[in-house]
């Protein structure tokens, strides 16, 4: 990842956001805010950067706002109503086909956002809970979806078969991530806890099969988010224990704790793409720059006024 000024950062964008309804758009490699967004209705539930960095997608309560990343336009260009509650996960197929997202109202959803006037949602999966969690599999044709009952579906796009897993009944699961090799899949869940199953691949139209490879507590209180690092090797998890912490795939034993004063609940994470850091956001209404390696953090994103919940982030890698 560029880190310093004397280089292209004009493909890099961290956006994050939260509890104070906005949005800011940061130069990683300074920690100055360049643009902010209004998100007047609600806090910010959940952001994600199409793969082409042209729009970003903010979540909130009974709404989708889509915003140009290209111009400095401050409202949104696509707005998308009539959701019926907290609108939790959102991402995008690679090509940019389309977006999945998840919600309160015990539903996934996928979209096709390049039309202009159709604003309902192509495919709808109904969940007995509210949905917490969508993740995308690499192999563009499976979502992860995880609810508050402690069931975490896998949903076979193509024909709509589904199969259910439930690791630790009754707990609730917070978040799901499939690594980019589509070896293995997590879940984390309310107790702290992380579960990990490889995957084999999905085959003739057959889904992709799970099997448990392990389970470890990660933290102490609520664990909120995990992601894979883009070359598999790492795994990183948040939780309300106000901490978040690096595990290795190879064995899934710890290798960095990212820690700092008045930090409280560290809420959402994402990687470089050369693995080598990780942001953090957190309920001090900051959000970090860790160096992997090291465990040190390199820089403050100062400007929130309350708590920063969600952020997404893409560097010059595509």
């Amino acid at each position: 990842m560029v880190l310093n000024s004397n280089s292209d950062n004009s493909q890099i964008i961290l956006a994050t956001g939260g509890y104070d309804h906005t949005i800011k758009i940061w130069q990683t490699h300074t920690g100055i805010c360049q643009r902010t967004m209004q998100h007047a209705e609600s806090q910010v539930n959940a952001l994600e950067i199409t793969p082409n960095k042209q729009l970003l997608a903010a979540t909130g309560y009974q709404r989708i706002r889509m915003y140009d990343l290209t111009s400095n336009n401050p409202n949104p260009v696509i707005n998308y109503e009539g959701l019926s509650k907290n609108v939790t996960s959102v991402g995008f197929q690679e090509d940019c086909k389309w977006m999945f997202t998840g919600g309160e109202d015990c539903s996934a959803r996928i979209w096709d956002y390049r039309a202009k006037t159709h604003r309902n949602a192509a495919k709808i999966f109904q969940t007995s809970a509210p949905v917490t969690s969508v993740c995308l599999h690499p192999n563009q044709v499976e979502l992860l979806v995880a609810d508050q009952s402690g069931v975490l579906h896998l949903w076979d796009l193509r024909t709509d078969h589904n199969e259910q897993f439930i690791p630790d009944g009754e707990t609730m699961i917070l978040d799901v991530d499939v690594d980019a090799s589509g070896n293995f899949m997590a879940a984390v869940n309310s107790k702290g806890r992380c579960y990990i199953w490889s995957l084999t691949p999905a085959k003739d139209g057959e889904p992709s099969k799970t099997s448990p490879k392990t389970k470890f507590d990660a933290h102490k209180r609520h664990a909120l988010k995990c992601k894979f690092s883009p070359d598999s090797n790492l795994l990183v998890t948040t939780s309300s224990d106000q901490t978040a912490r690096i595990w290795k795939t190879s064995d899934f034993s710890l290798q960095q704790e990212l820690k700092h004063d008045n930090q409280r609940w560290v809420w959402d994470a994402a990687f470089s793409s050369d693995s080598q850091y990780v942001f953090t956001a957190s309920s001090d209404g900051y959000a970090k720059l860790w160096n992997v390696k090291t465990g040190a953090m390199e820089r403050e994103y100062a400007g929130h006024q309350k708590a920063v919940i969600t952020m997404a982030f893409k560097d010059a890698a595509v």
